[in-house]
């Protein structure tokens, strides 16, 4: 690891005017110091962001949250605000990492922590996103927990984190400060493919601070569900995050989205748009599910994430169902 400086920022404005060209923002630490430790990060500065007034989780009239990104994960999955009003959000975060490091992780750095492909950690091997231009191994080499959507020539790394899972089938938005002032993005537009440039991983522009992740209220049964190789602290083969509402029969709404397929979460609109309107049945949540997989493009080793969500989809909604 080199040397670099340590700032401690005691306000956002104080925060951004640190920021410069190879400069960091830390949270928890939990993905950023192990990517300095393995080379792949090499900040001149850190800025730390723990200390802003963005610890809190505050909840709307109507059911919706607003989160502020200093939240610790662990603080996260066990309010009992979250567990009664968007219990995927909880289990999502359960379902991540160890107890120690959901301890110490934020809400903000979990939105920005960066793939686990193994090229990408490995700065002795070529990778486009650590440096563009030097080609992606992945595509003819290991690649059984590569993406099956969305993916380019140029990566194909899928995204890590359950919570983004989750907010993405939750329709949340992403609150970000910087020098120029304060913007909102949806969740999604927040995350971009990697096309012919998979070195960044979101829209944010340089300097540009999460403050608060703002969720509208659900309101119909919920949950995440994640396939793994172990049982604990392992990335998502293949995950959803579902929710469905059902009356007399018929499905009136519904979310659905994958982790562990695309190098962003793959928010199932076709599925989805298939199912409002039509009886809560198995065969129309097959339906669903083989339409929404059409487009998946798997490579030589993870054409086995296809019937893996397929049956994560069936499943899932047929629980949720028999909930409603």
């Amino acid at each position: 690891m080199r040397p670099f400086t340590y700032e401690r920022a005691d306000s956002v404005d104080d925060a951004v005017a640190l920021h410069g060209e190879q400069t960091r923002y830390l949270g928890g630490g939990t993905n950023l110091v192990d990517l300095m430790r393995l080379g792949v990060e090499q900040p001149d500065r850190l800025v730390d962001v723990t200390r802003l007034p963005y610890d809190q989780i505050t909840v709307a009239p109507d059911g919706g949250l607003l989160i502020g990104a200093t939240v610790r994960n662990s603080d996260l999955a066990v309010s009992w605000s979250v567990r009664q009003t968007h219990p995927l959000l909880s289990q999502a975060v359960l379902a991540g990492a160890s107890g120690q490091i959901r301890n110490q992780a934020t809400v903000g750095g979990n939105l920005l922590q960066r793939t686990r492909c193994s090229y990408f950690q490995d700065i002795t091997k070529p990778c486009n996103k650590r440096d563009p231009g030097s080609g992606c191994p992945a595509r003819k080499g290991e690649n059984h927990n590569m993406a099956i959507f969305g993916h380019s020539t140029a990566c194909v790394a899928t995204h890590p984190s359950d919570m983004a899972v989750a907010l993405a089938a939750l329709d949340a938005s992403v609150h970000v400060h910087s020098r120029e002032g304060k913007r909102v993005l949806p969740l999604s537009d927040f995350y971009r493919f990697p096309k012919d440039d998979p070195s960044r991983d979101t829209v944010l522009k340089p300097g540009e601070l999460i403050t608060e992740v703002e969720v509208p209220p659900l309101g119909m049964p919920s949950s995440y569900r994640k396939v793994r190789e172990r049982a604990s602290f392992a990335f998502a083969l293949v995950s959803i995050a579902g929710a469905l509402k059902v009356e007399d029969g018929v499905v009136q709404d519904c979310r659905i989205a994958l982790g562990g397929v695309a190098h962003k979460p793959w928010r199932a609109h076709r599925a989805e748009e298939m199912l409002r309107g039509v009886a809560a049945t198995k065969e129309n949540y097959l339906r669903a599910a083989d339409a929404e997989l059409e487009s998946a493009h798997p490579l030589r080793e993870n054409g086995y994430k296809i019937p893996l969500a397929r049956n994560l989809i069936v499943r899932t909604m047929l629980s949720l169902g028999e909930g409603a």
